[in-house]
Order: C-alpha cells, then sequence, then structure tokens
C-alpha cells in the first residue's frame, strides 16, 4: 500500500509532457479539474476520458504505474459510492427495511467515482512528469502577480515543493521502519480497527521524529547556504514558452470551450 502512492513521486522520460513548460501543465491540471466538474452527463465523461487517455500515452509514463496510484483511495472510493446509492432520493429499485438504492443514486455514486479517480490520476500525471525544482519556479512565475496583493508567493511555492518532494522520502522511511517492525515481531495485518490502530503506534513515532529530524537538517542547510527567496533570487534555467506550450493552450482552451459547451447544451 505504501508504495502504491503514486502523488509527488516524478517519473523521469522523455515525452511531449516532459519537456512542456510547469505553467502549462499547471494550467492544464486546472483545467481538467474545472472540466471534471463542468461535465455532468456520461457524454461529456467520455470526452473527459478521451483527454485524460490521450495525456497518459504522451506522458510515456507506464499506465500501470499510473493506475497504481488508486488502490490508497479504494477505500474512500467505495465508501462515498455505498453513501450516494443509500442516501440519495429517487426512484427506488431495491429496498430492504430501511435500506434503499435508487437509480438517482446509482447515476450520482457513478459521477462521483469518475470525478474522484479522474482528480488522482491528472494530479498524478502532473507530479510524475514535473520535477520538484520545476513545479516550484512554474507556480512562482504563475502566481507572481499575487505579489502586488503582499502575497508570499515564493515561499508558498517553496513550502508546496518541498511537500511533494518529501512524500516519496517519507514513504521509504515508512517501508523501512515497517520492514524493521516486522522483523522485530510486529503485526499490522491482523486484528480488529482498535487492535490495528494501537499497532500503528511502533511505526508513526519513529515515523515523526524521522519527518522532525528531517525537516530540522533542511532548514538548517537552508540558513548555512543563506538561503531567501524573493524578486531578487535569478533562476539557473529561467522558463521560457516555446511552440509546444503555444500549441497545448490552444489544445487546453478548445477543450475547456468544449466542455463549456456540453454544460450549456447539456449533453
Amino acid at each position: 500500500m505504501i508504495r502504491d502512492i503514486t502523488v509527488g513521486q516524478y517519473y523521469p522520460a522523455e515525452s511531449v509532457l516532459h519537456g512542456l513548460d510547469p505553467r502549462t501543465k499547471l494550467f492544464g491540471v486546472l483545467v481538467f479539474i474545472i472540466s471534471v466538474f463542468v461535465f455532468r452527463t456520461f457524454p461529456g465523461y467520455l470526452v473527459a476520458t478521451i483527454f485524460l487517455v490521450g495525456m497518459i500515452a504522451l506522458c510515456k509514463v507506464p499506465p500501470s504505474f499510473i493506475f497504481r496510484g488508486l488502490k490508497p483511495i479504494l477505500f474512500i472510493l467505495a465508501l462515498t459510492m455505498v453513501f450516494n446509492v443509500l442516501l440519495t432520493p429517487g426512484e427506488i429499485l431495491w429496498q430492504w427495511k430501511f435500506l434503499r438504492i435508487t437509480r438517482e443514486g446509482l447515476v450520482l455514486a457513478a459521477k462521483m467515482a469518475i470525478r474522484l479517480v479522474y482528480l488522482v490520476i491528472g494530479s498524478s500525471i502532473l507530479t510524475l512528469t514535473t520535477t520538484p525544482n520545476q513545479l516550484t519556479s512554474g507556480m512562482e512565475r504563475a502566481f507572481r502577480p499575487l505579489n502586488r496583493l503582499h502575497v508570499p508567493v515564493h515561499e508558498v511555492a517553496m513550502m508546496m515543493s518541498i511537500a511533494l518532494r518529501f512524500i516519496p522520502i517519507l514513504l521509504e522511511e515508512t517501508d523501512k521502519i515497517m520492514k524493521a517492525q516486522i522483523a522485530r515481531g510486529a503485526d499490522f495485518e491482523t486484528g480488529n480497527i482498535i487492535q490495528k490502530a494501537k499497532n500503528m503506534v511502533p511505526l508513526l513515532v519513529p515515523l515523526f521524529i524521522s519527518a522532525f529530524r528531517r525537516a530540522n537538517d533542511l532548514a538548517m542547510a537552508m540558513e548555512a547556504r543563506c538561503y531567501h527567496g524573493g524578486d531578487e533570487r535569478t533562476q539557473m534555467k529561467p522558463l521560457v514558452y516555446s511552440a509546444k506550450d503555444r500549441i497545448a493552450y490552444l489544445i487546453l482552451l478548445a477543450y475547456l470551450a468544449a466542455a463549456i459547451l456540453f454544460r450549456i447544451t447539456g449533453w
């Protein structure tokens, strides 16, 4: 389960998406997230599916690696679907005592499942094709106008980049601690929910200690190098839009226009 989390991990490859400007990919993820909530019919979701499949093909990341990131959310996905099926009023298809399944509940559960799955896959594609440094630079340049409103854009971008970078590090640390505890006789699989929660204590305590130690080491390293952010700081590799980015923007705008058209016409 720990190794199935793909959000925050970078997959090196030579692909069209890897070569795009990070600002273009950030805009693309934003457009895709908006479209997932704008589409309300299954033909609309079919368009989103075609778009997502195209992105998966362009990123040259193995689909099995991308879909592996869905395993950690299966429980949340199943719970969401069950609540939508049982608690949505409408035309009753099956009923037993206080439990009932409605046609509207099934439709809403399917839509919610599609949205959740697509959001996870879309976010995973962004982090799999963009390094933390590129993501930080892209966010800082994209939200630079907010500096006029005294928003610390550089600091926020740096914190988000560090948080994403820490995800694979903490996952690797968790895996090591679990193997060490299992070698000492710990059991993380058997027992009821309360027992499993108690068994997680020997895992969480050293994990938190390790996380705080890494954060402290990182802060000391940045201070020792006299690191400071802001507009005065230059970049070794400045972000420059290319022809591929302009084409990508046109495709994204056309896709967003199609999503809005589907919403207006009710398709």
